[in-house]
């Protein structure tokens, strides 16, 4: 297995900012002694939810402290970047570390309406904005010269300078949680990122992305890789023992929801609601944290003592899954207990499974 690290980390106060900023890179560096394969950063404004909130300048910082560990998106939300300027910035990262870079593509945040606000744009076009701006992107990799006539962008670009070191450009991910998302993206060949799927439904999801690989054609050697990219993100947390973790981690989560819906409730425009379908029991605010916390314990988190955790892990391995995303911060979690339950997943649970 592959064991990725993802941050979704926030700072509680704007004279918190800095140091937390340089928590994160700390958290990082720890990540690649600790030999995890990628970091995965997540992009969120206004609020202190992913503290740096520019994923890509961020990104740039981490390429110059890492050697061997790769950096992706969790998403970067399209809506929020001119494409032109996008593909130029990654085409720079990319060279900046070296080819380790990886992107994962989203339309944007389906809760948080007050950061399309707070770019100048409303959600309704958001699926619309990302499709073009991928289409976009892709093409100021490939072309040259290129002239794009869309409904968002008009532009006439020479040629994308640097070019990136991976070829054509650093590979695309798609974040995907319905079943027919699965088949579309296997049937293209792209990777993806997908959430809290309870372990009964991952067999489920998998298969129906290798429908989708078949239907596309691809060779065994692409399926495999393919296979083997395909990432589930768990929250992870690691105690000395069982009850000190589910104790710790259900705090933690409760401060983190309380945050989370304390600012859409503040900062979302009353004509805004989330799409029904994108509600459960930790997204409803409807739902109190009594059902909310178990349920993203049951089907989001991987915690316990080691012995536990490794057993998770091996529960997961066998319906499938091949690259696990470790998010191992929550809420303002302070540092030496982000650090504690890092060392532990790293040093007594990953070399199980390696």
């Amino acid at each position: 297995m592959q064991f990725g690290w993802l941050t979704l980390a926030l700072s509680p106060s704007p004279e918190e900012d800095a140091q937390r900023i340089d928590d994160q890179i700390a958290q990082v560096q720890a990540a690649e002694a600790l030999g995890f394969h990628d970091v995965w950063l997540t992009e969120h404004y206004f609020t202190g939810e992913s503290v740096y909130n520019d994923a890509i300048l961020f990104a740039s910082a981490l390429a110059m402290v890492t050697k061997r560990i790769r950096i992706g998106f969790a998403v970067v939300q399209m809506p929020f970047h001119h494409p032109v300027r996008l593909a130029t910035q990654l085409s720079l990262l990319d060279n900046l570390s070296k080819g380790r870079i990886d992107v994962g593509i989203g339309k944007g945040t389906v809760f948080n309406e007050y950061e399309f606000i707070g770019h100048g744009l409303r959600s309704d076009d958001s699926r619309e904005r990302m499709e073009e701006g991928l289409d976009l992107m892709q093409r100021a990799w490939r072309e040259k010269p290129l002239r794009f006539d869309g409904k968002f962008h008009q532009v006439e670009v020479p040629e994308i300078r640097p070019k990136p070191v991976q070829n054509p450009h650093p590979p695309l991910w798609r974040s995907v949680i319905s079943p027919n998302s699965f088949v579309q993206c296997g049937r293209l060949g792209i990777p993806v990122l997908t959430a809290r799927l309870p372990v009964d439904k991952i067999a489920e999801r998998w298969a129906l992305y290798e429908q989708g690989l078949e239907e596309g054609g691809h060779d065994e050697a692409t399926r495999t890789r393919l296979r083997a990219q395909n990432a589930l993100w768990r929250n992870v947390y690691v105690a000395e023992s069982d009850a000190q973790a589910e104790d710790e981690l259900s705090e933690l989560l409760t401060e983190a929801r309380h945050h989370m819906m304390h600012v859409r409730d503040a900062f979302n425009p009353t004509d805004f609601s989330p799409a029904p379908e994108t509600l459960n029991a930790w997204t409803d605010p409807a739902v109190d944290d009594a059902i909310a916390v178990p349920y993203v314990l049951e089907t989001g988190s991987i915690y316990g003592s080691p012995k536990r955790v490794r057993e998770q892990v091996a529960e997961l391995r066998d319906v499938g899954v091949q690259h696990l995303l470790c998010q191992t911060g929550f809420g303002d979690m302070s540092q030496e207990q982000t650090l504690a339950s890092m060392r532990r997943f790293g040093e007594e649970v990953m070399p199980a499974f390696q």
